[in-house]
C-alpha cells in the first residue's frame, strides 16, 4: 500500500454526465467556501501592559512570525493581515490610462467550473465558475467594477513566470500554495481546501493511490503540484517505482484527453478538479481517498504587500457573505460534483502571521 496520509471519509466517486472529448473545453470555476473550525493564533497578540509585558508580548509575536515564515506547509500562516490601504501596487492598478484600466489576471478557462467560457455563449462566450466569481470581486473592491477585468489564460507552468514577469497582477487558477512556491510569489490566504487524487477510468483495475500505479502511464500538468509530489513519492519509495510518469502537458484538462485515448492510465491532480473531469466523462471516476491537504490561493508577486493585504480583507468579506460570496459561488459552481455540505472544502481560519 502506497497511499499515504489518507483522510478519512474521503470525496465521493464522481460519474460524469457530459460527453468526454468534445466537452474538455469546459471549465466552470469553483466557489469561496468559508473557512471551517477556525484555528485561534498562537497567542502572539497578546502583550500585557508595562514595560516587560510589551517586550514579552513583542518577542512572542516575533516569534509567532518566524514559526510562521519556518512551518511552509501551514499556508494560512504565511500571509499577511488584512488591509484596506492603497500602496504603490494598487495605485498603479488604478493609475491606468481608459481600456487598460483593469485588473489583470491570469486564469483557467477550460477548467469545468473553476474557470472555463460558457459554451452556448456563441465565440465570445463569457468565463464562468468559482474562480472567475472570486476575480470579478476583487475587482469590484479594488477598482469599483466587477467587470473592469482583463483574463489571461494561463497554462499550468507558466502561473508563476506570468507573475514574477508582470504579465498578470494575480493568478487566480486553482493554484496550490506549496513550500516551493512561496519562495517565488506570495499568496493570499488559502481559499479552499482540496487534495491529490487519481482520475481512472472506471473499468480500470487501479483503486487509488496505492501499489495498483504499478506499472501504469500516469499524467500530470507541468509544473504541478502532482507531478512534483509524484516525482518525490517514486523516488522515496511512496510509489511504485515502475509507475511511468513521463507524460506530461501543459494544462491539466489535457491529461483527460490523453486519458480518453488510452496513452495513459491515470490521471493524478487536485481531488476538486478531478470531480469536475468526471463530471464531463461518464467512464471515468475517482479511485480511492485523497492523499494529500492542499489549498488554493490567489498569487501575486512577492514585493506586492499592499495588494496581498487587500486581497485577505476582500477574501475575509468574501467568506461572510452568505448570500453572494464563498458559499453562494460553492453552491452554484461545485455543489453538483463535491457534495453540498462545503465543510471539507472549507480552508482553515487565517492566522495572518507573516511579518512583512
Amino acid at each position: 500500500m502506497y497511499a499515504r496520509g489518507v483522510r478519512p471519509g474521503g470525496p465521493r466517486r464522481w460519474g460524469g454526465v457530459v460527453a468526454a472529448a468534445a466537452v474538455c473545453a469546459l471549465v466552470p470555476a469553483v466557489a469561496l467556501l468559508p473557512p471551517a473550525g477556525a484555528r485561534t493564533a498562537d497567542g502572539a497578540d497578546g502583550a500585557d501592559a508595562g514595560g516587560a509585558g510589551n517586550a514579552g508580548g513583542a518577542a512572542a509575536v516575533r516569534g509567532a512570525q518566524a514559526r510562521a515564515e519556518d512551518d511552509c506547509t501551514a499556508p494560512e500562516k504565511r500571509t499577511l493581515a488584512p488591509s484596506s490601504a492603497d500602496g504603490d501596487t494598487i495605485r498603479a492598478i488604478r493609475n491606468r490610462a481608459g481600456g487598460k484600466r483593469k485588473l489583470v489576471v491570469g486564469v483557467d478557462q477550460n477548467s469545468y467550473r473553476w474557470g472555463y467560457r460558457d459554451p452556448n455563449g456563441g465565440p465570445s462566450g463569457k468565463l464562468e465558475g468559482f474562480d472567475i466569481d472570486l476575480v470579478h470581486r476583487i475587482a469590484e473592491d479594488i477598482l469599483g467594477d466587477p467587470d473592469a477585468v482583463q483574463f489571461k489564460a494561463i497554462p499550468t507552468d507558466q502561473r508563476i513566470p506570468a507573475i514574477r514577469q508582470g504579465r498578470v497582477d494575480m493568478v487566480v487558477r486553482t493554484m496550490t500554495i506549496s513550500c516551493r512556491r512561496l519562495e517565488e510569489v506570495a499568496f493570499s490566504a488559502p481559499y479552499f481546501r482540496t487534495g491529490q487524487q487519481v482520475l481512472a477510468p472506471k473499468s480500470s483495475d487501479v483503486t487509488g493511490y496505492d501499489d495498483t500505479l504499478a506499472g501504469k502511464r500516469i499524467c500530470t500538468a507541468q509544473g504541478s503540484t502532482a507531478n512534483g509530489t509524484l516525482v518525490e513519492d517514486r523516488r522515496t519509495g511512496g510509489l511504485p517505482a515502475s509507475a511511468d510518469l513521463s507524460t506530461t502537458v501543459p494544462n491539466q484538462l489535457d491529461c483527460l484527453v490523453r486519458l480518453q485515448l488510452g496513452e495513459v492510465d491515470a490521471v493524478v491532480t487536485d481531488g476538486a478538479l478531478a470531480a469536475s473531469q468526471a463530471a464531463q466523462d461518464p467512464t471515468v471516476e475517482l479511485k480511492g481517498e485523497p492523499f494529500t491537504t492542499d489549498y488554493y490561493g490567489v498569487a501575486m508577486r512577492k514585493d506586492a504587500d499592499d495588494l496581498v493585504r487587500r486581497v485577505n480583507r476582500i477574501l475575509t468579506r468574501y467568506r461572510e457573505d452568505d448570500a453572494n460570496g464563498w458559499q453562494a459561488s460553492y453552491d452554484r459552481w461545485l455543489s453538483a460534483t463535491l457534495g453540498k455540505d462545503a465543510a471539507r472544502s472549507r480552508p482553515p481560519a487565517p492566522q495572518y502571521l507573516r511579518g512583512s
